[in-house]
């Protein structure tokens, strides 16, 4: 496959509200330079996650960028180059990963992803269907086995906050197929209800009045929660509903404080999920995210874990990705949103 020297991206150079003309704008650049452990991959699908919107409206709130920065940190793609110390891919491969929140993400016709956080893509799967999966994925299974340390005979609770997005999803499929876990998801209307018991939850809870409707199933206290939703939001009741050294992990930053002594009593703990932290310092561990995603592929492709695809858009335009934009900041959506290119 030849590979041109130029490309097509998308990014913004001001933080815009979606709706403004200029808050993604289309752009050519030349193709991503390889580093030594980089796959160049053509990227065939992306999708939409919080974090594009986050970084979209946080990067460049009183000042223009220089350069666009170019968001997508969900990709399907083939690889057409690698580099000098890339182990375990052939140039034809199909891949799927997040990437790298500090290089350019996916939104872009070509896009350099280093190979120890790559896999190859599940087989079972479309395009949209495999883009949607990897940053969910990776942030479900860290929390459950890096931060929370779970273990899969152990015969506790969970409580995942936020049941029906992207990575809630995620985390009751692999918690409902991984473990002995009792799987307890949030969800407050008809549609999510459903949508969380088809992926696996045994009790599905309102997060509207979140004490009442866990004790509502006969259950106290939980050994384990996982906030996907909201933390400063929902802390009074976490301390409540957490057992005695129970541990709590989130991946939703907040402003201001919280009361981290209120689990002093019952010796809880209190720990952040980052899916890019491995990719942001270079841990020693950061090959473990290729393990991941390997692991997960082969449960995609033995039917055990489905895919979280509700959405797909179809083309590489501005157009599209503002409206993938939009649903993800609507904050009610079911699933994931993938883009096929």
């Amino acid at each position: 496959m030849s590979v041109p020297s130029k490309m097509k991206a998308i990014g913004f150079t001001q933080s815009l509200a979606i709706a403004e003309q200029d808050s993604l704008v289309e752009f050519e650049t030349n193709l991503p330079e390889l580093k030594e452990h980089d796959l160049l991959v053509k990227v065939s699908a992306t999708s939409i996650n919080p974090a594009d919107a986050k970084i979209r409206i946080r990067s460049a709130q009183d000042k223009t960028l220089e350069q666009p920065k170019v968001l997508g940190y969900d990709a399907v793609g083939e690889v057409v180059g690698k580099g000098t110390d890339v182990e375990g891919f052939e140039l034809g491969d199909r891949v799927y990963y997040a990437g790298d929140v500090t290089r350019m993400g996916a939104n872009a016709e070509y896009q350099a992803v280093d190979y120890r956080i790559t896999a190859k893509a599940p087989t079972s799967l479309s395009d949209e269907a495999a883009a949607v999966m990897p940053l969910a994925t990776l942030t479900a299974w860290e929390a459950l086995f890096d931060r929370l340390r779970v273990r899969s005979e152990e015969k506790k609770s969970i409580l995942i906050i936020g049941g029906a997005g992207g990575v809630g999803s995620i985390t009751i499929q692999l918690a409902s197929q991984l473990t002995n876990l009792t799987v307890i998801a949030t969800a407050s209307r008809p549609e999510t209800e459903q949508w969380v018991r088809d992926m696996g939850a045994d009790h599905v809870v309102n997060h509207r009045n979140l004490v009442e409707s866990v004790r509502e199933q006969g259950i106290q206290h939980v050994d384990y929660i996982f906030n996907v939703a909201d933390t400063k939001g929902h802390w009074e009741s976490m301390v409540e509903l957490i057992a005695p050294q129970g541990m709590i992990s989130s991946i939703v930053e907040f402003d201001g404080g919280i009361d981290l002594s209120a689990l002093q009593g019952k010796s809880a703990g209190f720990v952040w999920e980052l899916m890019f932290t491995r990719s942001l310092f270079n841990t020693n561990d950061i090959q473990k995210q290729q393990d991941i995603l390997f692991q997960a592929a082969n449960l995609i492709d033995a039917g055990r874990i489905k895919s979280t695809l509700t959405t797909t858009l179809n083309g590489f335009s501005v157009e599209t990705l503002k409206d993938a934009h939009q649903r993800i900041e609507s904050s009610s959506s079911i699933g994931k949103t993938a883009i096929k290119y």
